[in-house]
């Protein structure tokens, strides 16, 4: 019997345990280590944030649902591994420091003969000085407490404009390498939703701040599809809902410290602002877990497995160099690590080779440019294959592994724009491939067949399915691995 360890139990590595019990039944070993006990569909935070949903309705515990489908699960922070074994372990092994309230602090080595890193992000707010709700001045929708917090200082706000004060509202992103624009987009327009349904607009400002050179990039470089026969771009479609809500857009943004009340930050052509708030959600930029990886004697060879920002290394190229230089085939495609074969990554935990947007950098040299997203789907369309390409192993298959390219895949987002079911409204959007390959598709990078984009109320209610087959899906109810990642 062989053991699959699985790090993480978000997207990617809650939808590999899954898969992996389906596909390796009873005659192997599923072992799935995290540090929290709640499993959460973060896509919903943005609706917790805003007083839409509570937390209980975007999350659930994971131990009932390990124990029924026969999962081991250990409640804890992956710390080490060790890949080469060592210290009188026969097998390669995980420290895993446990986080359960009866045990915490605990630590234990749990061997694997596959392992696969899902452990997502560090949220890394003290990348700049300030930034978050745990020590600094701004609030967040990452987590799902966080999202509460968020509701509930945001109702105090709109108590604040009904009494017949001006605000400004600041949402947008914290770090000028920070992901995720897309659920910044998503939170300032359900806040812009909710100031209109509570009737206090008028003595509202919204702003956006982001690190986006130009509107509708959201981390992928923006899209070009065909709609009514007219093509046009994700730019002019985003713009004109700027214009339309009256968002104000500060764009190509570097948060450099945020104070009481103030946001300090840097533009592209290097010039400085300050911006003044009275409510902000400004999002961390990510790095990976923190793990260090040693050989069988004792020495550190973290930097041999994971690139500076603590992500996995993959089958990418990561040597690609400069922006002229980057080709499609430069990302990866099996997600198994080029140092031990045993060893793969899923989600926001394996290292890209490049951002997906243009770089840019500011005449001062700060980096502004949005990280690559691998979040939602094509987190889950990876885990999934990384899976299927152990459970062909575990039954001796020499068969080539499963590959899910990023440059082959395609992706839908749903990026909500207010919740209602009667006068709500979201972006739906979909995109063929994710990362753009301009040798395939020289004139956008994209195929305009599998690439759209459509705002509207029927958008809202696609959002809503959304939730409620993937939290079906999740908690691994009847025929939940017919529902597509």
């Amino acid at each position: 019997m062989a053991t699959l360890l699985i790090l993480g139990a978000g997207v990617a590595g809650h939808t590999a345990a899954l898969h992996a019990k389906r596909l390796l039944g009873s005659g192997h070993k599923v072992v799935v280590a995290a540090p929290n006990s709640q499993w959460n569909w973060i896509p919903s935070n943005i609706w917790v944030g805003v007083g839409k949903m509570t937390q209980a309705q975007v999350t659930f515990p994971l131990a009932p649902i390990y124990r029924r489908k026969g999962i081991e699960f250990h409640q804890g922070l992956a710390t080490e591994i060790h890949p080469e074994g060592g210290d009188g372990h026969q097998r390669p092994y995980v420290i895993v420091k446990s986080t359960a309230p009866d045990t915490a602090g605990a630590e234990e080595a749990i061997e694997y003969d596959y392992l696969i890193n899902a452990t997502g992000p560090k949220l890394n707010f003290g990348a700049t000085e300030g930034l978050g709700p745990d020590g600094g001045y701004t609030n967040s929708v990452c987590t799902a407490p966080h999202a509460v917090a968020a509701s509930g200082n945001l109702k105090a706000a709109i108590e604040r404009l009904r009494a017949g004060e001006k605000l400004r509202f600041v949402i947008g992103m914290g770090h000028g390498t920070c992901t995720c624009e897309g659920a910044a987009f998503e939170y300032t327009f359900n806040v812009d939703h909710v100031l209109r349904e509570a009737g206090v607009r008028d003595n509202a400002e919204v702003v956006f701040l982001t690190n986006e050179a130009t509107l509708g990039d959201f981390g992928v470089g923006g899209l070009t599809f065909t709609q009514q026969g007219y093509q046009q771009t994700s730019k002019m479609w985003v713009d004109s809902l700027f214009r339309e809500r009256d968002v104000e857009a500060v764009l190509g943004a570097h948060c450099s410290k945020i104070e009481p009340g103030v946001v300090h930050y840097e533009q592209l052509d290097g010039s400085t602002h300050d911006l003044t708030f009275d409510f902000a959600m400004l999002l961390p930029p990510f790095r990976g877990a923190d793990l260090k990886a040693f050989d069988a004697e004792g020495n550190d060879i973290s930097d041999k497995v994971f690139n500076p920002a603590g992500f996995l290394k993959v089958d990418a190229n990561y040597a690609a160099g400069a922006y002229e230089n980057w080709r499609a085939s430069d990302w990866p495609k099996t997600y198994q690590s080029p140092a031990y074969n045993n060893i793969y990554a899923a989600g926001i935990a394996f290292a890209p080779p490049h951002q997906i947007s243009q770089p840019r950098t500011s005449p001062n040299g700060t980096v502004i440019t949005p990280a690559p997203p691998r979040t939602g789907m094509p987190s889950g369309i990876i885990a999934k294959a990384v899976v299927m390409t152990i459970a062909d192993r575990l039954a001796g298959k020499t068969s080539p592994a499963h590959e899910a390219s990023m440059t082959r895949m395609g992706a839908a987002c749903v990026a909500s724009a207010g919740a209602s079911f009667f006068k709500g409204s979201a972006a739906a959007m979909t995109m063929h491939p994710v990362v753009p390959d301009w040798e395939t598709y020289p004139k956008t990078g994209r195929d305009l067949k599998g690439t759209s984009g459509e705002i509207g109320l029927a958008g809202h209610w696609v959002k809503y399915m959304l939730h409620v087959l993937f939290m079906w899906k999740m908690k691994a109810r009847p025929l939940w691995s017919l529902i597509p990642e």
